[in-house]
């Protein structure tokens, strides 16, 4: 009998490669073996074929860590949802397991001593990956994929469970850029493996390692330039800005946006929206508030004029949600200035409406602006409110911008601490805060 709930809730997720249409059964397969990597530290190999083979209902009871991988990615809270039956044979495994008191590998080889820390241990083994002596599409494709891998991750989990995998998928990608190739594959391994170093730069940047962020960030612009393509130099500009500002440079971070824009007719309009999205950011936290306004509503008109089909694959990210959110935080210093919640609130609330659970990340950043927003201009009870469930969706990411800006929701709520909610909430980020995210 085929398994219709497993279809149904494949199908009610987005793409992320292609905006506008469901998640294909290859793109399940690379998001739950993406998932079981960061979540067990194992290569797990789950395919079109088997997600198949799972919706015809051939297979009704997966391994167990493909069924946790597949609710992960599906945000399915049981098995039921997703309409696995366990099969006789998924209840003899089962019922196996829960009579065996230990591990049988335990039993046959003792206890094992690795001589070494665990850390130490793993440092001294290494595996040699063969590359091979001409490149093709097939091997673009791999990097490609390898990076939507990396994205999804840092999206979950935050940039501090994906750093490090990425970093070793980026020195074997290097490698390839090195081998004989078509000038067209060559261009197109340059732009992937550009794109790879820009999403570990902003991992980097995400747990607080400035200095790995802007030697990765540098060397995609190298590559963006060997591969003659704009749209990744104007993007790892624009991740750049972002970095910069954040840390406070703000000068540093308007010449890099203005940078990005250079030759702007050579990007697509959802990329133009982004750029000047992040330009009224900046602009608004030097208090030019006008300008900052007039450049959202430049951002706002690219957007509507977008063509998703027309983007490169990295900017699957900044769809609708996205866009309302980035544009949000970039009025948030101009609702501040001007006590007008509603000159940025709106967008939040719209972004966090949107932004699916393969976002959490980016949700997490839109509860916690908008409940600082609210707490510093409007009511401080629903900020509260608000506030608590980012609270509780952080404790699940790696993210040291989550927790510096959760401090600032903090700080924000100083002025509140007789109200017994608000007491409560900065006991809790200050609780996370000191425990890591």
């Amino acid at each position: 009998m085929p398994n219709d709930k497993l279809r149904v809730k494949r199908e009610a997720t987005p793409s992320c490669a292609k905006p506008g249409e469901v998640m294909s059964r290859s793109e399940l397969a690379e998001a739950v073996n993406a998932y079981l990597w960061e979540a067990r530290g194992q290569r797990y190999n789950l395919d079109a074929h088997a997600i198949k083979r799972y919706e015809s209902g051939k297979v009704g009871w997966p391994g167990d860590a493909y069924r946790e991988g597949l609710r992960a990615v599906l945000a399915a809270a049981t098995d039921a949802d997703l309409g696995f039956r366990p099969t006789r044979r998924g209840r003899l495994r089962g019922a196996h397991k829960s009579t065996t008191p230990t591990n049988m590998t335990h039993d046959l080889l003792g206890t094992v001593d690795l001589g070494l820390s665990p850390a130490d241990f793993l440092a001294r083994v290494s595996v040699e990956t063969p590359i091979p002596r001409r490149i093709g599409w097939t091997d673009v494709d791999h990097v490609r994929a390898t990076t939507r891998a990396v994205a999804l991750s840092e999206n979950l989990f935050g940039g501090g469970l994906s750093c490090e995998a990425a970093i070793a998928q980026l020195r074997w990608a290097a490698r390839l850029i090195e081998v004989q190739a078509s000038d067209e594959v060559r261009y197109a391994i340059f732009e992937s493996v550009g794109n790879l170093s820009s999403v570990v730069a902003y991992s980097a940047f995400d747990v607080g390692d400035y200095d790995a962020a802007d030697k990765y960030f540098k060397f995609a612009l190298w590559c963006a330039d060997q591969g003659k393509s704009w749209a990744l130099r104007a993007n790892t500009l624009a991740e750049m800005a972002r970095k910069s500002a954040y840390v406070g440079d703000l000068d540093g971070a308007l010449s890099l946006i203005e940078f990005a824009q250079v030759r702007s007719d050579r990007v697509s309009a959802t990329a133009r929206a982004m750029l000047w999205a992040i330009r009224a950011r900046v602009l608004a936290l030097t208090n030019r508030t006008n300008e900052a306004i007039a450049d959202v509503r430049h951002a706002d008109a690219y957007f509507a004029d977008r063509d998703p089909s027309s983007d490169p694959p990295w900017l699957c990210y900044y769809d609708e949600a996205e866009h309302q959110g980035s544009t949000g935080k970039a009025l948030i210093s101009v609702a501040r200035a001007r006590k007008k919640v509603e000159l940025a609130a709106p967008r939040l609330e719209i972004a966090i409406r949107l932004q699916g659970s393969e976002y959490r990340r980016s949700r997490t950043f839109s509860r916690t602006r908008l409940a600082a927003l609210l707490m510093a201009a409007g009511d401080p009870r629903e900020a509260v409110l608000i506030g608590q469930q980012a609270v509780v969706d952080a404790a699940s990411l790696r993210s040291q911008r989550i927790v510096e800006e959760l401090n600032g929701l903090a700080r924000a709520s100083k002025k509140y601490v007789g109200i017994g909610d608000v007491a409560e909430l900065r006991q809790d980020i200050a609780s996370l805060a000191r425990t890591g995210t």
